[in-house]
């Protein structure tokens, strides 16, 4: 049976691309080795359950695992209907097979070549072009614009990053889209604040945002995300667990941003979780819900490892939960009184 046949996962539009993706989408940075070297097959195997499942939405990038993400994702998806997947891919590195991956990678397993970081117009066209090769395809359908932010590059830094972006990269993904290789453009960052940039200095149809939009913090919910409607970018939302505290929950070694949690993200999150255990609901549910619950999202792009925490993810979509969690969660002011909610 293929992607396109399977109703397992709600579908939505995704901005005015035209295109309607899952309303889970699978996240592959851990694809690249990113934790832990992972087996091959099962790797793979995660992809296809994905799949398998409904999930049409593959979101990837060049970094992760400096090309091995899209080698899994293209051996994963050359074995179904091409037709039936969203595949989202992203610019501002290239990869350098000639010399080593360095110090600096992040990932602990993945290929042994360097990611060079470059957002000109001839480098956003040469990591489109091993994109292709890497996932064995002749098309994508979303490519984005890879982490200018503070996050990634530093306050001294950003602004020239965002120059480089905006004269290089944009032009570039500009044309893809005219030429139709491409269905839509867009950035993939950690900040909300840069997606306001973004979408005030350019013609965007998609935006991938990680980290800033949960169940713990809404600061995406002021600017960016009714910009997002007015201008009908379809928005796409990562790290809604917040770098594992939100799945974890506030035990010892919770991890917030990819560090260790400070007492008062720990302290707050108790009081989440207080809550939804009054309601009979599971912490990554409530949080994978909430996500979902603003008109301007489309999808939530959770990562995964194994084809059984694919199969979690979408049990987690599918469980029911009672819009009383919600009043309380205002009610105790651990909410933004002005959030939208499942079913508002």
């Amino acid at each position: 049976m293929t992607p396109s046949t399977m109703t397992a996962v709600p579908r939505r539009l995704l901005g005015r691309t035209g295109l309607e993706v899952s309303t889970l989408g699978f996240g592959t940075a851990p694809l690249g080795d990113l934790y832990s070297k992972l087996d091959d097959r099962a790797a793979i195997g995660a992809v296809e359950r994905a799949l398998e499942l409904g999930i049409n939405l593959l979101d990837t990038a060049p970094l992760y695992g400096h090309g091995l993400s899209e080698h899994r994702c293209g051996t994963a998806i050359r074995r179904v209907d091409r037709d039936g997947i969203v595949l989202c891919t992203k610019v501002g590195r290239w990869i350098d097979p000639f010399h080593g991956r360095g110090t600096a990678s992040g990932f602990v397993g993945g290929q042994p070549h360097r990611a060079v970081v470059d957002y000109s117009y001839d480098g956003t066209m040469r990591s489109v072009e091993q994109s292709l090769l890497r996932l064995g395809t002749d098309r994508l359908d979303l490519l984005l614009i890879h982490d200018v932010d503070v996050w990634t590059h530093g306050p001294d830094a950003i602004e020239d990053r965002f120059r480089e972006a905006m004269a290089g990269a944009y032009p570039a993904l500009d044309r893809l889209r005219g030429e139709k290789v491409v269905a839509g453009i867009g950035i993939g960052v950690n900040e909300a604040d840069m997606c306001v940039r973004f979408a005030e200095a350019g013609s965007f149809d998609v935006m991938l945002l990680a980290g800033r939009y949960s169940l713990l913090e809404q600061p995406a919910l002021e600017h960016f995300l009714p910009l997002a409607r007015r201008q009908g970018i379809g928005v796409m939302l990562g790290g809604v667990f917040n770098s594992g505290i939100l799945a974890t929950g506030a035990a010892a070694g919770a991890k917030y941003n990819y560090q260790d949690a400070p007492a008062a993200i720990l302290a707050k999150v108790e009081r989440i979780e207080r809550v939804c255990a009054a309601h009979g609901v599971a912490l990554p549910t409530a949080a994978l819900h909430f996500a979902l619950g603003h008109p301007a999202v489309a999808s939530v792009v959770l990562g995964g490892q194994t084809a059984q925490e694919v199969e979690r993810n979408v049990a987690g979509l599918a469980s029911a939960v009672p819009s009383a969690l919600w009043t309380d969660l205002k009610a105790e002011h651990l909410l933004d009184a002005d959030a939208p909610v499942p079913g508002s």
